[in-house]
């Protein structure tokens, strides 16, 4: 549903704050629908190479090093994810009156397609791919995105009436919204995360997960976490017949919505309820799993697509790179990289994967982690765990008196130290609880790094 917002940006002057691929990607939209865009960023012209040369290409105005008043000689500031909020640059065009949005919200209003939005503290990427794999199963045009792969308006311009824009959606992207209007959105669960981003308020951080039903009516529909404490309480708060809420949950069997029976994962919806599949044959495996396998389930329902493929997809859907990914078996050790769990309650799912004892990597870019959740399942499922990144102080104090902590310099030292501590049966986890901008750029390439080093073991 396009927005009457995009016919009023012919000629206007908007700054658009970071080059990353999101920033790039809004610029050239703007671009082709008319505007005057400016485009500014912090980092060197050595570290922006690519963007500065796509700027280049498309004939834009740009600024490096820093975030000059030039910025502000705009109606329209669109702000990348990386940008946080409460930065000086957007406080100080706040005051000066101009409208601030997010690369989803300019996306959105030249959107012709109803919209999948996915968004939660976790499980959201292997969500958001799922639904797009069961859409393609179904021989459905859909197109993936967002806060993975592609930005959303790197490919809005191809969306039709007929075909789907699956989006994950992050917090940070609906700070900034102002119409973003999914028909279907699903709220997998919210626990604290990226309370540095937040003032260190969990409820502003709740709010924005919130954000993502805000403009939806009783013709949409909102899929959420029946079992999730903090997803529930919210729900509860809606008026009624502001948007239909249909719910998932392992703990009870719902009068609608997703749930277990006998071993089986039914959907029910309105009065037809029908089995989808054995929840042990589906191929991903663990708790969160068969979670993010019921809100999949129930937006592949609620857009039509017939149980069959939904079965069959979930059969043979094998997850996501850098999600509980198996990376190589050496001497009977599995090496699993879970290096997208960057936050407790990820790690947590995580540890009741397994049976097998497990070495388990963890540290990082600290984002203000309670590891109390941990103990628990740390004394159950855990031999020992190696301490990585700036973090490292604070895990091998938070559990060298319960487990073997030991603290690796590297990467490369941290797989070392965990292949000396396995032996066959057991598995080596990276599942870092942290981000990972202390040693790597992104948590991918903090993933690569690990499979890179388990692969070149003899």
């Amino acid at each position: 549903m396009q927005s009457d917002q995009k016919n009023n940006i012919t000629g206007k002057q908007i700054s658009v704050l970071g080059m990353a691929r999101s920033g790039i990607a809004v610029t050239s939209l703007l671009k082709k629908n008319g505007a005057l865009p400016f485009v500014s960023d912090i980092g060197s012209p050595e570290k922006l190479a690519d963007a500065l040369a796509a700027l280049e290409n498309l004939g834009v105005k740009y600024e490096t090093g820093g975030h000059t008043n030039r910025v502000f000689d705009a109606e329209i500031i669109v702000v990348s994810p990386g940008i946080p909020s409460n930065a000086p640059v957007i406080g100080e065009a706040t005051k000066k009156g101009i409208k601030i949005f997010s690369e989803l919200e300019v996306a959105s209003w030249f959107c012709r397609a109803p919209i999948v939005a996915v968004t939660g503290t976790n499980g959201k990427t292997t969500t958001t791919t799922l639904i797009g794999k069961i859409f393609e199963d179904a021989k459905r045009k859909c197109f993936v995105g967002g806060n993975i792969g592609n930005a959303f308006s790197s490919f809005v311009d191809q969306l039709q009436k007929d075909s789907v824009a699956v989006l994950e959606v992050s917090s940070f992207q609906l700070d900034n919204i102002k119409s973003f209007h999914p028909h279907v959105s699903l709220l997998l669960n919210i626990t604290p995360d990226h309370l540095d981003r937040y003032n260190h308020s969990y409820e502003k951080y709740i709010i924005a997960k919130c954000r993502i039903f805000e403009n939806q009516t009783k013709d949409d529909f909102l899929i959420y976490n029946y079992d999730d404490k903090e997803t529930h309480n919210q729900i509860l708060k809606l008026k009624k017949n502001i948007v239909h809420a249909i719910p998932f949950s392992m703990q009870r069997i719902l009068e609608e919505g997703a749930f277990l029976e006998k071993g089986k994962l039914v959907a029910k919806i309105g009065d037809t309820k029908t089995e989808i599949i054995a929840a042990d044959e589906i191929k991903i495996r663990g708790m969160h799993n068969l979670y993010n396998s019921m809100a999949a389930v129930l937006a592949a329902k609620l857009t039509n697509v017939d149980n069959k493929t939904i079965e069959t997809t979930l059969k043979t859907f094998s997850g996501v790179e850098h999600r509980l990914e198996f990376v190589r078996e050496i001497n009977g050790i599995k090496y699993i990289n879970d290096s997208k769990a960057t936050n407790v309650d990820s790690v947590w799912y995580a540890l009741q994967a397994f049976n097998e004892p497990l070495i388990v990597l963890i540290g990082g870019r600290d984002k203000g982690n309670d590891y109390s959740k941990l103990i628990e399942p740390i004394k159950k499922h855990v031999k020992a765990i190696v301490a990585i990144g700036e973090s490292s102080e604070k895990v091998r104090s938070s559990f060298s008196k319960i487990k073997p902590v030991i603290v690796a310099e590297s990467m490369s030292q941290a797989v070392y130290e965990a292949s000396k501590i396995a032996v066959n049966g057991d598995v080596v986890l990276l599942s870092p609880a942290c981000a990972s901008f202390d040693w790597f750029q992104n948590y991918e390439y903090r993933g690569n790094n690990f499979k890179d080093i388990v692969n070149s073991l003899k």
